[in-house]
């Protein structure tokens, strides 16, 4: 049995007894003990403490690493991203800067169809090898579990592509990864004026195949002007819940159109984007069991309004944050820049940061008994941060690299 012993941990951070989905005053409850030793046994955590209570660490056999000065946190949950698409999207980001509109881009076929119109020349091989090295890089910057999305093949031959090539990078991937099915991410052009047959290829020819190979965990709707209306959005999730398929859906990114109300309906694991909220919908998720998932680089590579955390922390919400990582939007899958952005522009405070995007991630995902948190039993995916003075510290220093390593099942990535 492999073993690793990290001692003289100045601060080991997102200690819990229990799992427990952190909503309202209780997100800033951060539990951390100070001068810690952390034990991981066969990938799994084993055991923690105080360094006091460690019995004798000069006769451990195992490998040792001395983290003095060092915090120790869980690794990152990402719980929305768009991992395996065909190719960036920059001369879009040129448009955008010299004033072109998300709207106009997608009325001419850009935005989602451009990267439908390239993944269907795309082959499985070449979908997994560029997503393959997202992962790895994902990884590297401390990101322990993810969910990635469909959603650019807009036909039933390539959004099964899409998310068979998600299958493959779960059964080789070293990190926990959960699969969104999201066929109904815009209308290919040809329906643009008649959205029925498209919903009905969703529907009858997309969910079938998906349930009898298993090639998704949740089902995922884009409720917007423009793209699915709130009794569109209702139709697919009953269908995919008929097929054992969880509805976590992109609502209120926009527009308030009513995708709260019926997330909540829908019973849906979370509702995510959230940048334009309307008190009502504010007041309404704090009372529902429906997790809000903030995607604040999407905001920030948009240049639109940030997500009204701070609301939604006071109603008494429970929130996620999530790098929303795709080509169009957030071309970015860096955990620390979202935590630190989290802080900076939504005014979340650092524990509320780290929270969210760690257990509450782990939640958003169905992953909370596996990751998320410094336990007994989870997975040995920690960060590892440089010599730091603080834990304020790290999403302050916004630019700064300050992960010296990254643990994932115990090994060093």
């Amino acid at each position: 049995m492999a073993s690793t012993l990290l001692t003289n941990i100045k601060l080991l951070a997102g200690v819990r007894n229990r799992n427990s989905l952190l909503r309202g005053p209780d997100l800033r409850l951060l539990s951390s003990i100070a001068d810690a030793y952390l034990l991981v046994e066969d990938g799994v955590i084993a055991e923690y403490g105080s360094m006091d209570q460690l019995d004798d660490p000069e006769s451990f056999a195992g490998t040792m690493i001395n983290a003095s000065d060092q915090l120790v946190l869980p690794a990152w949950c990402d719980s929305h991203t768009h991992l395996v698409y065909p190719a960036s999207r920059e001369m879009e980001f040129v448009d955008k800067i010299r004033g072109v509109s998300y709207a106009d881009i997608a009325a001419r076929g850009g935005g989602i169809l451009n990267s439908a119109a390239r993944m269907a020349d795309a082959s499985e091989m070449e979908l997994l090898r560029s997503a393959w090295g997202r992962l790895q890089e994902i990884m590297q910057q401390g990101t322990g579990a993810v969910e990635i999305k469909s959603g650019y093949g807009l036909t039933v031959e390539s959004e099964l592509k899409m998310l068979r090539v998600i299958r493959r990078l779960r059964e080789s991937s070293p990190i926990p990864i959960r699969s969104t099915f999201l066929g109904a991410h815009t209308y290919p052009l040809h329906y643009k004026d008649d959205h029925e047959p498209y919903i009905r290829q969703v529907i009858d020819e997309m969910l079938p195949v998906i349930a009898e190979e298993g090639l998704a965990d949740y089902i995922d709707v884009f409720c917007e002007n423009g793209f699915f209306s709130r009794e569109e959005m209702a139709r697919i999730c009953e269908a995919g819940k008929r097929f054992g398929l969880v509805p976590k859906l992109h609502v209120n990114q926009l527009n308030s159109i009513g995708g709260i109300e019926e997330a909540i309906r829908q019973q849906a694991l979370s509702v995510d984007h959230l940048e334009t909220m309307t008190g009502q919908d504010v007041q309404l998720l704090g009372q529902s069991d429906v997790i809000g998932t903030l995607l604040p680089t999407a905001a920030f590579f948009l240049r639109m309004d940030y997500q009204p955390a701070r609301a939604l922390i006071d109603a008494g919400a429970a929130i996620a944050l999530a790098s929303d990582f795709n080509p169009g939007s957030s071309p970015s899958g860096n955990m620390n820049f979202v935590v630190s952005l989290a802080c900076i522009q939504l005014r979340m405070l650092p524990e509320e940061a780290i929270n969210a995007a760690t257990i509450n991630g782990a939640y958003a995902m169905g992953l909370e008994d596996e990751v998320g948190s410094i336990q007994v039993g989870k997975r040995a995916n920690l960060i590892l941060t440089k010599p730091i003075p603080s834990l304020a510290y790290y999403p302050y220093s916004f630019g700064t690299n300050l992960i010296d390593k990254v643990l994932i099942n115990g090994e060093t990535v």
